[in-house]
């Protein structure tokens, strides 16, 4: 895609914006008149390619986290793949035309900013970013941010390391299907274990699932082996720790109540993380797991969100092309 050049940013853009808290269907609206964001001088003005769809969206926009939101309207999307057309004055990691992606919230729940992906131009901090592996297209790359940087921080913060075994709860969703591959192919985990719905074991085993628990038809808290580590994604703490290895640990990224004997986080956004994967992305070892019915024209917004809201969904549901 060739860069802008700066005469040929538009002082406007089209992008989806909400003045109220409430779902989707209700309350986003496509607006062709929201003025293209002004950068400041660490940050880009990112021509967006694609972008996609996370819980913490539409959790946002129902009014989940209003105490600590930035007040709207808002232009929702934390994931974002485009192209740089103009740069701040202190950024020294990117020019125009460099391929570029990144979650655009270092603090997901603190003061997110009021104008996201989900619009023809996006401005990012220069610290949220990384160059998009060549191999890996706009939507596949726009798919990876918050999810790949959760599942990496939470194996941190875990001490998860190389010979140790973690049970993956919610393996098939956006940040599962990262867990399992970035333990098993980064960290090099011994054995690890995920859980999913009938039809999605597969898919677990082919991420590098050692075994994979059908949620409907066992209780993975009476597998026979404890793990050292459980990663919870899907808000089932009290079970997790009856699966957990006495002085194991486990951690869940559902805000909400937690078992005494888990931990919850929140990301903290970097670029610094892709920058890491990026030799695991470009050889394959990690791959972006996208749902079969992305990606969603920017037009189908709405009705992409309605389908994340199933909590069906397998991967990551992306918009493309923008608009």
């Amino acid at each position: 895609m060739a860069a802008a050049s700066t005469d040929s940013i538009p002082s406007v853009n089209k992008a989806w914006v909400y003045s109220e808290y409430g779902k989707a269907a209700d309350v986003l609206k496509l607006d062709p008149n929201v003025p293209v964001p002004e950068i400041k001088e660490d940050q880009v003005l990112i021509k967006v390619v694609a972008a996609a769809l996370n819980p913490v969206d539409y959790k946002r926009m129902f009014g989940y986290f209003k105490a600590t939101d930035s007040p709207p309207p808002t232009v929702p999307g934390y994931d974002v793949a485009g192209v740089v057309v103009k740069v701040g004055s202190q950024v020294t990691k990117f020019k125009v035309g460099d391929e570029v992606y990144g979650d655009l919230n270092d603090k997901g729940l603190e003061n997110p900013t009021s104008f996201g992906s989900l619009a023809e131009y996006t401005a990012a901090a220069e610290r949220v970013l990384a160059l998009k592996p060549q191999n890996l297209s706009f939507v596949e790359a726009a798919s990876l941010p918050l999810a790949i940087e959760t599942a990496y921080e939470g194996l941190e913060r875990t001490e998860f390391s190389a010979g140790k075994s973690i049970l993956v709860l919610g393996g098939a969703g956006g940040v599962g299907t990262h867990v399992i591959q970035l333990a098993k192919h980064v960290f090099g985990a011994s054995k690890v274990a995920a859980t999913a719905s009938t039809r999605k074991l597969e898919l677990l085993r082919s991420l590098g699932a050692d075994l994979a628990v059908d949620y409907t038809k066992e209780k993975f808290e009476e597998l026979p082996e404890k793990f050292d580590v459980v990663y919870d994604t899907v808000g089932e703490s009290d079970r997790a720790v009856k699966a957990v290895k006495e002085g194991g640990k486990v951690v869940t990224i559902v805000p909400g109540p937690v078992a005494a004997a888990a931990f919850i986080f929140i990301l903290t956004s970097t670029g610094t993380i892709l920058e890491k994967l990026k030799p695991y992305l470009e050889s394959g070892k990690v791959k972006p797991v996208l749902d079969p019915t992305s990606p969603y024209p920017f037009s189908k917004t709405v009705e992409a969100f309605a389908y994340l809201e199933t909590s069906r969904a397998i991967g990551k549901v992306v918009v493309h092309p923008i608009p």
